[in-house]
């Protein structure tokens, strides 16, 4: 049994991957700033790896630690570039379950994220998977605050080279500082979001 070193959590290490695109694919430029995206990732040990544990609520209630954490985490990166997206994900090792990461993704954990972040009207888009080092994991983006902001509909792809191992479970948290360049499908624009409910 590792130690906790973080809350009730043992965490082996932290990620940060950052991109900036100035360009589309076809190479038309952006039009106005670039769009960062942000993910940042926790690799955590699996106390339930290897075994049923029908009582995950131990997790759920030490996860809005983790979510002070990464809203930290995510200030610090973004500096002072003004987050528009967000989105979640998890990575289960295989001695794990699918359930043992989501219980790091419900509203405990992103409540500290929305605060930091000045407020998510809106639900954050997630998805996750069973996986071994170097796993490829599609994170969902959206609006913060509209859902149905059609050119904030994005995603962003990780990997990591020494992660999960079995008997853990990465947790990821992806952001972006606006929609996709050149989004041109109307709808609703995010300029126009202010003081809507979340679900819009």
């Amino acid at each position: 049994m590792k130690s906790p070193n973080f809350g009730i959590f043992h965490i082996r290490k932290w990620f940060l991957q950052v991109e900036d695109n100035l360009a589309g694919e076809t190479g038309a430029p952006a039009d106005g700033e670039p769009l960062r995206k942000i993910v940042i990732a926790a690799c955590i040990h699996n106390p339930c790896a290897g075994r049923y544990e029908q009582d995950l609520s131990a997790w759920i209630e030490g996860s809005p630690e983790l979510g002070r954490e990464f809203g930290r985490r995510i200030q610090e990166a973004a500096g002072n570039q003004k987050i528009e997206s967000y989105g979640k994900a998890i990575l289960v090792g295989m001695d794990g379950e699918y359930e043992h990461g989501n219980a790091l993704l419900t509203n405990p954990a992103a409540d500290p994220i929305r605060a930091t972040l000045g407020g998510g009207k809106s639900w954050v888009p997630s998805t996750g998977k069973r996986g071994v080092p170097g796993t490829i994991l599609d994170i969902p983006l959206a609006h913060k605050d509209a859902l149905y902001v059609r050119s904030h509909y994005d995603s962003v792809s990780v990997s990591f080279n020494d992660a999960p191992n079995r008997d853990e479970v990465l947790v990821c948290w992806a952001f972006a500082t606006r929609g996709r360049l050149n989004a041109r499908l109307g709808g609703l624009k995010a300029a126009d979001v202010k003081g809507l409910d979340g679900l819009v």
